[in-house]
């Protein structure tokens, strides 16, 4: 029998503090503690356990689990100590969902059955149930429950019921790729809560419309959800630590894997500081995916092992099956004999098919495949394959439809080596059409790790058939895709255009600073704050539309287009570099070198190069500078010593991987040779080939902070009777005037390339820095570019052989052909390089030529002019 309620009681006390609870639960908590104190006084039990399961629910909304249980404990026996039968029932419920996030998975599907038993199946408990089924893996169940939960709630006339249950529906029809429905969920349950006043679980809402997105593949759209969601949910004092899970998923799969490590490594921390033990384990699979990805085979393992352990421990069997699928994949990267059995393998397999995450098992499906064909179990692996490609059919997202298409492909190796090609050729056009959506630069280059595999699988079917045609074909296919998509000019957006000046003015703040010895902290803070809101603002535009090429181009059309020249593409495969030569119209294919010797003898040339430039006196450079001429002669001989078809014909280089950053002019067989350098030969062909535009000016700039760029601004500027721009009037402003409106642009000033954010490379001028973002947004671009600026002309290198820096985004936006320095050396004095290039630039040689005839001049001079010029290089066309 129910107590009689007063204004002033117990169970009004406890009753406002279950108000607050969903609200305000860092209010609801002391007003719990105090409605439980009087109810223990007056010796309500109703009151207490009202008190007590308002007082678990603010601390499970506030992140504290293990206390949360054992207030909610002490609610369910208190409502069965008063008789309060549905009282207990709603404790349960309550405490089975705390049980669940503490890990405690028997338990909490436990408790939840007997409310249900206790409560009957009206629509909240069964929605209850359903997330307990939800989390522990058992989506099917779940979905049944849902379904009812929705139906019985709409009949009752429950509200905020209905809310909860179609917010969570909506993420479990995301987890099964039903988008449309998800949307339709997560829309009535914002409007729901809106018109309830739950402002914090609007923000929640955000949150799962951010995962329904990066579900469908909308990277920009799942980006911008994420961002409301955090701002929402942190003005609340909400739990954060799920959008950065989210968000930590997304990163990864546009392959942002650095990103994607350090939010889920935060993420894994802040839940196991809120005693959340079921998340952990989560963040530890993605933490093993993320080192699939980085090829760290030993860390993915390891991650994998841990995940597992827990989810077993957990009884979480469909999140055990991801672990030991991502364990399966590490072993098999790393070429070890993997100890999971077939048996083990197949159950693996069977139960992420009943799981309901698609992508999930046709990855499955592929491991076990390769783990049955390294045992010699053909049928078994075309058996798995079979089931896998059929993925590709139908309307899920770009991804799965790519993988399934990686399957048929897999599928069709043995048997049709050539539908297995054109099934990789249409899982890579799926991938391509996907990614041409992205806007950000960064997103379309790292999201190029998706075609990896692919592309990888074309190239050794390629090489298994001989035939050195396909071979060229897959090693296009195998990178610079992005910069072949040349997009139009980005979408302009004021609040980007209004950060870029602030962050341009805290540069330069900083340097005032550092050379006044006065504290940096606070300006550091503030640059590492604008950079993210400008990378993260970035990634919200929308693809501009643009010209998407047909394919890579034909050894016929590259033949005709390099005339006296010889081109050769770098490939790598199997731990060995391969050449491809195309020298009047006949493709050889040459197989080099070990990638590690290779490797080695990279690491050795920016070093002497850097040694050079530091010691002053000419007898302490010999030394170096005969390990400099080793190191390049035994790089000669082993990447172009075995293509003796090249003669003394000019050069067009595709490099590849660990290749795309050597300074060229140091091998002896290159010296006085024109070296035009570019991602990819398809890109060389359409720079090359592009129909000349009208005859514009000249322009010249010299930036501060770099030793004698001045000069060598007025000097170049002097060649072309030409007024250069140095000091005060070298602004961002000025220079980027220039660079819309000049066919040739000479610039020297301190550059920088931001390996951690290419995007953020940058020259500095008299304002501040001139960004790849600045870059980005200019209506047109110089034919040619000259950087008189250390390091800017190398780029980050990401899976693909897609290229990031500042080289790169001239090349993407449309420059034919850019000279700069590809080693990182300070400060050197170019003058004397640069004013030789631009006198036979101005007397009509081509640029890749002229950068050549002037190093070996200059490098005549000895080992510091050496130093100051063997690290240029021409990229892109080259003779335009």
């Amino acid at each position: 029998m129910l107590k009689p309620m007063v204004a002033d009681s117990a169970l009004a006390e406890a009753r406002t503090a279950m108000r607050l609870a969903d609200l305000q639960p860092g209010r609801a908590v002391p007003a719990a503690a105090a409605a439980v104190r009087r109810a223990v006084r007056e010796r309500d039990p109703h009151a207490a356990a009202l008190a007590e399961q308002a007082w678990g629910h603010a601390l499970m909304q506030c992140s504290e689990v293990g206390e949360a249980v054992r207030h909610l404990r002490r609610a369910v026996r208190h409502g069965e100590r008063a008789g309060q039968r549905a009282l207990a029932g709603e404790s349960r419920m309550k405490l089975a969902f705390a049980l669940v996030q503490r890990g405690s998975s028997r338990a909490a599907l436990r408790e939840i059955d007997v409310a249900v038993r206790e409560l009957g199946g009206i629509g909240k408990v069964l929605a209850q149930r359903a997330v307990i089924r939800y989390h522990v893996g058992r989506l099917d169940e779940a979905a049944v429950d849902y379904q009812a939960a929705v139906r019985e709630l709409r009949r009752a006339g429950d509200r905020l019921g209905l809310q909860r249950a179609l917010m969570n529906h909506g993420i479990l029809h995301a987890e099964r790729y039903e988008f449309d429905a998800a949307v339709r969920d997560l829309a009535e349950a914002d409007v729901l809560a809106r018109e309830l006043g739950r402002d914090l679980v609007v923000g929640i809402i955000a949150e799962n419309l951010g995962f329904v997105e990066s579900q469908r593949g909308d990277v920009p759209a799942a980006l911008a959800c994420l961002d409301r969601a955090e701002e929402i949910i942190g003005a609340h004092g909400g739990q954060l630590a799920p959008v950065l899970q989210d968000r930590a998923e997304l990163l990864l799969s546009v392959g942002l894997v650095t990103e994607a490590r350090r939010t889920a490594e935060r993420a894994v921390r802040v839940f196991a500081a809120e005693n959340r033990r079921l998340k952990v384990p989560e963040l530890r699979l993605l933490l093993a995916q993320i080192a699939l990805l980085e090829e760290d085979w030993p860390r993915a393992a390891e991650q994998a092992r841990a995940a597992l352990r827990a989810f077993t421990a957990q009884g979480r069997a469909q999140w055990a099956a991801l672990a030991r699928s991502a364990q399966l994949r590490a072993h098999l990267g790393a070429g070890e004999r993997s100890r999971i059995s077939g048996a083990a393998a197949e159950a693996m397999v069977s139960t992420l098919d009943s799981n309901g995450r698609p992508l999930a098992a046709v990855q499955a499906r592929v491991d076990a495949a390769r783990l049955a064909e390294a045992r010699g179990r053909t049928a078994v692996a075309a058996a798995h394959l079979a089931v896998a490609a059929r993925a590709r059919r139908g309307a899920g997202p770009a991804t799965l439809r790519a993988r399934g298409w990686y399957a048929e492909a897999l599928r069709r190796r043995r048997e049709n080596p050539r539908g297995a090609l054109t099934a990789a050729r249409t899982g890579l056009r799926i991938l391509d059409e996907h990614h041409a959506a992205l806007g950000a630069s960064d997103l379309r280059a790292y999201s190029a790790s998706h075609r990896a595999d692919l592309a990888g699988l074309g190239l050794r079917v390629a090489l298994d058939e001989g035939r050195v045609r396909g071979v060229f074909e897959w090693a296009e296919r195998g990178r610079a895709s992005r910069l072949l998509h040349r997009s139009a000019l980005p979408p302009d957006d004021p609040e980007l255009a209004a950060l870029l000046p602030r962050l341009r003015a805290t540069a330069v703040a900083l340097e005032q600073a550092r050379a006044a010895g006065t504290p940096t902290t606070r300006l550091l803070h503030r640059q590492v704050e604008l950079e993210r809101r400008i990378r993260d603002r970035s990634r919200l535009l929308p693809a501009a539309a643009g010209d998407t090429p047909a394919g890579p181009v034909s050894v016929d059309d590259l033949a005709a287009a390099l005339g006296e020249r010889a081109l050769l593409e770098f490939v790598e495969a199997d731990g060995t570099v391969l050449g491809l030569c195309l020298v009047e119209g006949r493709l050889r294919l040459h197989t080099l070198g070990p990638v590690a010797e290779v490797a080695g003898l990279l690491d050795r040339i920016p070093f002497a190069l850097r040694k050079l430039a530091a010691r002053a006196a000419d007898r302490s450079r010999m030394p170096v500078a005969r390990f400099l001429h080793s190191a390049g002669a035994r790089l000669d001989a082993l990447v172009l010593g075995p293509l003796t078809e090249i003669g003394d014909r000019p050069l067009v280089v595709v490099p590849t991987g660990i290749l795309h950053n050597v300074p060229w002019a140091v091998l002896p067989s290159c010296a006085g040779r024109p070296v035009a350098v570019s991602p990819s030969a398809t890109l060389w062909h359409a720079a090359a080939t592009r129909p000349a535009g009208p005859v514009r000016d000249v322009a010249v700039a010299g930036g501060p902070g770099l030793a004698g760029a001045r000069e060598e601004a007025l000097a170049v500027a002097e060649i072309h009777r030409r007024t250069a721009l140095v000091d005060e009037a070298a602004t961002v402003e000025a220079v980027l005037a220039a660079l819309t409106t000049a066919g040739t642009v000479h610039l020297a000033a301190h550059g920088r390339l931001a390996v951690d954010n290419p995007l953020f490379s940058a020259l500095r001028l008299h304002d501040g820095p001139l960004l790849v973002h600045d870059v980005r947004r200019l209506p047109r671009v110089p034919e040619t570019v000259l950087l008189a600026a250390c390091d800017v002309g190398r780029s980050v290198v990401c899976p693909g052989n897609e290229l990031l820096g500042l080289s790169a985004t001239f090349i993407e936006r449309g420059t034919a052909q850019l000279v700069a320095s590809v080693v990182p050396v300070p400060d050197l004095a170019t003058a004397p390089l640069m004013t030789e290039v631009h006198r036979r630039l101005a007397a009509g040689e081509a640029p890749a030529a002229a950068l050549a005839s002037a190093q070996q001049k200059v490098a005549a001079d000895g080992p510091g002019a050496l130093a100051a010029s063997a690290g240029f290089v021409c990229i892109g066309a080259g003779a335009r």
